[in-house]
């Protein structure tokens, strides 16, 4: 692996961060990243030439209030965020945090609860982000039922036809389902989310701490993240213990589950197609 030239002369002139040794790690399906060794000790580089200009600006605000939260979750130091130009790809320098062998996935689930504890007085972010690589709308509203359908399942839905990954007759289902929404889905006051969490998102450090990362924030419904965390088979139990002991779930959240996660189900579709567009086609079907 080799870190673009720009990138290193950047963080030389600019930052006096000088990179003694590079080690190439998992930065997901989207970015480039390294664990570099520098005089400030290890940090974590992750860069990509074909994002949006503003892509890692934005995952830095999003790291910078999940840590502002006061939650106990750990979450990334962003030491230097820069956007694409003409000279350098867009990247994003932060702590490295050594990846441990289990956790505590009981003080995970209280964290979280005390994370989603945040609220904010409406439903969204004052800036639009991303999920994976796609386009996030987080434009403000009052109650989450139209949030969830305008910012959230609208968008994506109209991606994937336009795209031709699902059919119109999708759009028929969830205009059936969004009549019985209200019938479906609780009200709540809007919570901090890491609005991203799944499996792959999350680790634990060499102390047990839970660990936060690529973020997609906003102020919505805290059975999102919980719906999320199950989209690929859910976690350890334990963590829905904790977090039900510090925040106890409103009656038929299992059954809530399927609709919610009709979001990332959506992300997949237009990121991937394939099966993913057959299972989201089946669900629509029902309604």
């Amino acid at each position: 692996m080799t870190i673009p030239d720009s990138i290193t002369t950047f963080l030389k002139s600019e930052l006096n961060i000088s990179i003694k040794a590079l080690k190439s790690v998992s930065g997901g399906s989207i970015n480039q990243s390294a664990k570099i060794s520098t005089e400030r000790g290890d940090l974590f580089l992750k860069w990509n030439r074909s994002a949006p200009n503003d892509f890692f600006e934005k995952e830095a605000a999003g790291l910078q209030l999940l840590r502002s939260a006061s939650s106990g979750l750990r979450v990334p130091e962003v030491v230097a965020e820069h956007r694409a130009d003409a000279e350098r790809p867009g990247f994003l320098l932060m702590e490295y945090i050594a990846p441990g062998s289990g956790g505590d996935s009981i003080r995970f689930g209280e964290e979280l609860a005390v994370l989603h504890g945040n609220r904010a007085e409406k439903f969204g972010l004052e800036q639009d982000n991303y999920i994976g690589s796609l386009p996030q709308s987080n434009t403000y509203r009052e109650h989450w039922l139209s949030f969830f359908a305008e910012m959230r399942i609208e968008p994506q839905l109209k991606m994937a036809v336009d795209s031709g990954k699902l059919s119109s007759t999708a759009q028929k289902g969830w205009v059936g389902l969004l009549k019985r929404l209200d019938t479906i889905i609780p009200e709540c006051k809007p919570s901090l989310l890491h609005g991203d969490l799944w499996s792959g998102n999350y680790m634990f450090d060499n102390n047990g701490r839970a660990v936060l990362i690529d973020p997609a924030v906003y102020y919505g419904h805290p059975e999102m993240d919980l719906s999320f965390t199950k989209m690929f088979g859910g976690f350890d139990a334990s963590f829905y213990d904790g977090y039900r002991s510090a925040a106890p779930l409103e009656p038929d959240f299992e059954d809530r589950v399927p609709v919610y996660n009709l979001y990332p189900l959506l992300v997949h579709v237009n990121l991937f197609g394939g099966h993913y567009s057959d299972q989201c086609r089946r669900f629509l079907m029902k309604f």
